[in-house]
């Protein structure tokens, strides 16, 4: 298979778990395919399966890391799709920990929602907003 087209599929191993915890949140099949870390797991897999070709130059390469020398490891389609793999798989673990952590806190959906779908687009920024949201709402309701 070719990597452009693998690249493009990738993203169906995740858009149906994001889609669920945005927008159905209080679903039964959400709720029980959200428990399994498993989840996280078909962009895992192929990231697993574009490594593992990779590892001795790629290791080489991050053993003594460089802005530069990262930046030439991931000049190609294959690394881009490699890294890739690496958001969407640990985006959507620590997605799957937002939602699992808010139905335990009881947020609301119409809060987490947006915080959710900023972790799936900039993993990083969503997850701390996920965290500024988390404390707002504990400060709440402390104070209530």
């Amino acid at each position: 298979m070719a990597i452009e087209t693998l690249f493009s599929l990738s993203n169906l191993l995740v858009l149906p778990f994001w889609f669920l915890t945005i927008f159905l949140p209080h679903w039964r099949w959400t709720k029980r395919l959200m428990a399994s870390p498993w989840v996280a797991a078909p962009p895992a897999i192929l990231y697993l399966v574009l490594i593992a070709p990779q590892t001795g130059p790629l290791f080489a390469s991050l053993a003594n890391p460089s802005a530069a020398g990262i930046a030439q490891v991931l000049s190609n389609p294959t690394a881009a799709t490699l890294a890739w793999a690496h958001f969407l798989a640990f985006d959507l673990f620590v997605g799957r920990w937002a939602y699992l952590d808010s139905r335990e806190r009881n947020l609301s959906a119409w809060i987490v929602s947006p915080a959710l779908f900023f972790i799936f687009m900039v993993g990083p920024m969503g997850f701390l907003l996920y965290l500024l949201v988390r404390l707002a709402a504990t400060r709440l309701s402390r104070s209530a």
